[in-house]
């Protein structure tokens, strides 16, 4: 029996640990993905050894499968439902007992980054903007940024940027770029006065960013990055990060510890913002950008709140080169609603 990276879904085993390990190219026989690197399970013993390792047997808890998906996205192939999963992992531990046992995390003796995170967010926000007194570690964070770097393969090439036609002419290509420092207001990433270049992954995405109504016209210009921009992803850091990297058990720990941290910081850059509060409430995703600027990244890539598309957040808009404008009409905008408070 072969297995594939397609099977688990992790980065750190589908770029570098299988391709090196792979002792040919077939089909998979645990998720049937075809012409791919494939390996036996035993081979991957020494790497999912490891990975146990931060984990203690607990059989008031759950099993090794449930706590793979929760804590690392592992198994996300829509063929490796929970049977398949644990056969898997029979095989990779030699050993079909080890499935059917209950398991706990190792609890981390590191701070609660997360804790730390809310304080310094509401320091941010209401009391001191550049010289706040709580801190957070930022050398750590430097570290775990970079495990969410995408590599060039998985950076799309052309992105989108809209903006609302006013009158019967289209906007000039020229006028399609950031706006100019003077009156470039707060933004989701972007400081005012500090113009970043805001696109989607495609037209429906960027248009949907501007918060169009039906009727209305969009032009939308389209722009090509670099093959070696460096970009941070912070859409889903459980799918980014890999376990499979790291060096012992107690970083594993560490990094599980951590994960909770990453979405949070994801995740203040998706949320929803009312125009009327977003001076204040964009300030922690400003500061985040703006630190991840300093580590010397082009540009942070985040989900979008009103799309199925993503977004990207890029540092110095002149990495971008523009290419055309296109029109769009808007033919209609939906609304989802659900009720906050009952009378």
């Amino acid at each position: 029996m072969n297995c594939c990276a397609e099977c688990f879904g992790d980065r750190g085993l589908r770029r570098s640990i299988i391709p090196l390990r792979a002792h040919g190219v077939g089909t998979c026989d645990y998720c049937q993905t075809q012409n791919v690197s494939i390996v036996t399970p035993a081979q991957l013993s020494e790497y999912f050894g490891l990975l146990i390792s931060s984990y203690q047997r607990d059989e008031n808890r759950r099993l090794l499968v449930h706590w793979f998906r929760e804590d690392w996205a592992l198994f996300r192939h829509q063929r490796m439902d929970d049977s398949r999963a644990k056969d898997l992992l029979a095989e990779i531990f030699d050993d079909g007992e080890i499935v059917r046992h209950n398991f706990v995390p190792l609890a981390a003796p590191v701070a609660n980054r997360l804790s730390e995170w809310e304080k310094l967010r509401d320091e941010l926000m209401y009391h001191n903007r550049y010289f706040p007194a709580v801190n957070i570690d930022l050398e750590r964070l430097e570290l775990l940024l970079s495990s969410l770097v995408l590599d060039a393969d998985e950076v799309p090439r052309q992105w989108y940027r809209a903006r609302m036609q006013s009158g019967d002419t289209p906007i000039a290509l020229a006028d399609m770029g950031a706006p100019p420092r003077r009156i470039a207001s707060h933004g989701r990433a972007n400081p005012a006065g500090i113009p970043y270049l805001y696109l989607g992954s495609q037209p429906d995405t960027a248009i949907s960013e501007i918060r169009p109504h039906t009727g209305e016209m969009a032009c939308v210009a389209d722009f090509t990055t670099p093959e070696n921009i460096k970009l941070v992803d912070l859409r889903y850091p459980r799918q980014m990060v890999s376990p499979f990297l790291l060096e012992g058990a107690a970083d594993i720990v560490r990094l599980r510890a951590d994960l909770p941290f990453l979405e949070r910081l994801g995740d203040e850059l998706t949320r929803p913002v009312l125009p009327q509060a977003a001076a204040i409430d964009y300030t922690p995703s400003q500061y985040l950008c703006e630190f991840i600027k300093k580590c010397g990244y082009d540009g942070v890539v985040y989900r979008s709140s009103v799309s199925t598309g993503i977004n990207l957040a890029l540092f110095n808009p002149d990495l971008a080169e523009r290419g055309t404008v296109t029109q769009y009409r808007v033919a209609r905008v939906s609304v989802d609603v659900e009720q906050a408070t009952a009378s």
